[in-house]
């Protein structure tokens, strides 16, 4: 015998769900995905990330928040939790409730096993929708290593930088910043 489809729910139907959750849950394609907590690196990297560029952009009009900002692609889906948003400006949120941010210039995801494919395509495809988005960026926990896509304004199209090791630097073009990998990765101990 075999199973029944998986049921499909509207956006209203998961917006008023995660809304009286307990804990965070994504939407994607008519489906409502629960979050798994993340490991001590994950959230020393997000921790660590959110401080650096909380410090460098203190004096600008840009606000560091870590994953608990639920981002909207658009009004069908997807909803998503990114590890760390960055928005400049004032904040744009679908409606009243001020819970889901609609205008991120930065989105960056903390790679785990798990989700690194899905992070890497799926996400990315979908947040490269937001009209906003200016810079999408990737942090291993396996190693000191980020990869980040930044938009050209001129044409649309997404340029990759590559940064690796603790003595590297990474830049940031759509924050017109720089970070050393060190205060990314401070006190992250790395296996082997």
């Amino acid at each position: 015998m075999s199973a029944g489809p998986l049921p499909r729910y509207t956006p209203g139907q998961y917006l008023a769900y995660e809304r009286g959750s307990e804990g965070p849950h994504e939407y994607y394609d008519g489906m409502i995905y629960a979050m798994a907590g993340g490991s001590f690196r994950h959230g020393q990297i997000i921790s660590s990330l959110t401080q650096a560029l909380g410090g460098r952009l203190r004096d600008r009009d840009c606000f560091v928040i870590p994953s608990d900002l639920r981002v909207q692609v658009s009004a069908e889906g997807p909803y998503f939790y990114p590890d760390v948003v960055v928005v400049c400006g004032e904040p744009a949120f679908a409606d009243s409730n001020s819970d889901n941010l609609v205008n991120p210039l930065l989105i960056v995801e903390v790679l785990s096993p798990a989700t690194a494919t899905y992070d890497r395509h799926t996400k990315f495809e979908q947040y490269r929708r937001l009209p906003s988005l200016r810079e999408y960026v990737l942090v291993s926990q396996a190693e000191p290593r980020v990869q980040s896509f930044s938009r050209n304004s001129s044409e649309g199209d997404w340029t990759e930088n590559n940064v690796s090791g603790l003595d590297a630097v990474w830049h940031s073009d759509s924050l017109s910043l720089t970070l050393p990998m060190r205060d990314i990765y401070a006190r992250v101990t790395f296996p082997g």
